[in-house]
């Protein structure tokens, strides 16, 4: 299979990266991935601007430096930066051959953001996806998220997410 990645150059990408098997690694160290995207982002500059980490996966809005298009490279030194220390898997001589450690799924999702719309209904996934996956009744008692961030930039009332429809999980699908 040929996987086709859409590179925009000071493009904004929405991502969703997942562990290995679901692995639930991310708040238990969720210092050591913090560390990592700080390291990333000195190494490679982008700006995070929702994010929501969850045990299993993250999903992230980035806008990318003006001129530069290369989010594959950040995903790489922010991954291997939260794997270094952790202890491996039994991997696959594939795996091994590619220094993986079996912490992170090989791939990421990625959507380039096309406009306003677009943008509001990537952020409205991030901020719901702990309510959806039953982790909090409302967006703003997960710690793990921009969201308080957002209400403080004025996207958010401190109540939004608390009654709205099912389908607000599906909306950056559509």
């Amino acid at each position: 299979m040929e996987y086709r990645r859409y590179y925009q150059p000071g493009g904004t990408y929405f991502f969703t990266v997942v562990t290995e098997e679901r692995q639930p690694l991310l708040i238990e160290h969720i210092d050591r991935l913090r560390a990592a995207f700080r390291h990333g982002m000195e190494r490679y500059p982008f700006t995070i601007e929702g994010i929501v980490i969850l045990p299993d996966h993250l999903h992230t809005l980035w806008r990318l430096p003006e001129g530069d298009d290369n989010f594959s490279i950040r995903w790489m030194v922010i991954k291997r930066k939260f794997s270094a220390g952790l202890k491996a898997k039994n991997v696959n001589p594939s795996k091994q051959a590619k220094r993986e450690k079996g912490i992170w799924q090989r791939r990421f999702w990625e959507h380039c953001i096309r406009d306003a719309d677009d943008w509001h209904r990537h952020m409205d996934y991030i901020h719901y996806n702990p309510v959806k996956h039953g982790y909090c009744l409302t967006p703003a008692e997960w710690r793990y998220s921009s969201f308080d961030r957002s209400v403080k930039q004025g996207l958010y009332t401190e109540d939004w997410g608390a009654n709205l429809p099912p389908e607000v999980d599906r909306m950056a699908l559509e």
